[in-house]
């Protein structure tokens, strides 16, 4: 049980992360009811079935934290689609 636990937190960091990279605000989507509790439940479980979570945080590693400019979502994120839905 512990292990999954782990591999939850692990994810939703990556992920918090990878919004925070692409400009994508979890919070404020679903103060504006763009995103749901359950959406955001199934996008951790979604991420932490991916296989690219070595590429996800070397790809976030490389990113310059203070460029005004957001990349894209890269293509290998499983939650791309969600990603650039939540991009301003």
């Amino acid at each position: 049980m512990m292990l999954m636990l782990d591999r939850l937190d692990r994810h939703t960091t990556l992920m918090a992360r990878m919004a925070d990279t692409v400009g994508a605000d979890f919070a404020e989507a679903m103060i504006g009811g763009a995103l749901t509790g359950a959406e955001m439940r199934s996008a951790v479980l979604r991420c932490s079935r991916c296989g690219a979570e070595d590429a996800c945080a070397g790809w976030l590693d490389g990113q310059d934290a203070a460029a005004t400019d957001r990349p894209a979502v890269p293509q290998f994120c499983a939650n791309a689609e969600l990603l650039a839905r939540l991009r301003p």
